[in-house]
């Protein structure tokens, strides 16, 4: 089975989370989204980051190209993995890949480092009575997330990707 892993990332998290989930595959190729030349895999998976809710820009670019493929998602975000924004992240980019009929076999996901400009901007912009504001929870979160991704996160993405069944 020939695998393409293409990502799109800011800081460098989404990168780390997509190496990892490779070492699972045999005949695999990892490259930025903006790098792909063809979609002649068995299995396209789309590492992101997470921007207004949904995969960023130029991964969101990428995914709206696929159509009738067999796909699969990573994505790093500031929130917690089991916050309720998490869910409707992943309901987001699910949404995405079926518009084209592309069939989505699974997704992994995972707390990541949020870009310092991001936060010094919100810091600034905005009052702690703000939803993005420096309030004592999001600051927590946000140091949190600067731990992550971790060699947890990157073991476990490998165990997910290394049990995901694919039906060919």
């Amino acid at each position: 089975m020939k695998t393409l892993i293409a990502y799109s990332t800011l800081t460098g998290n989404t990168k780390k989370v997509c190496e990892a989930a490779a070492k699972a595959f045999e005949n695999v190729e990892v490259l930025e989204v903006n790098e792909v030349k063809n979609l002649d895999y068995d299995l396209i998976i789309v590492g992101t980051w997470i921007d207004k809710g949904t995969a960023d820009t130029k991964a969101k670019k990428f995914i709206e190209s696929l159509s009738n493929q067999k796909t699969a998602f990573i994505f790093t975000l500031g929130a917690y993995p089991d916050s309720k924004h998490a869910q409707d992240c992943i309901e987001a980019i699910t949404k995405l890949f079926e518009q084209n009929n592309n069939k989505v076999l699974g997704h992994y996901h995972c707390q990541g480092a949020i870009d310092p400009k991001l936060i010094q901007m919100m810091k600034t912009k905005f009052s702690p009575d703000h939803p993005h504001g420096p309030n004592p929870e999001r600051i927590k979160r946000w140091e949190d997330a600067s731990k992550h991704p971790d060699e947890l996160d990157l073991q476990n993405a490998y165990n997910y990707f290394k049990e995901l069944k694919i039906d060919y």
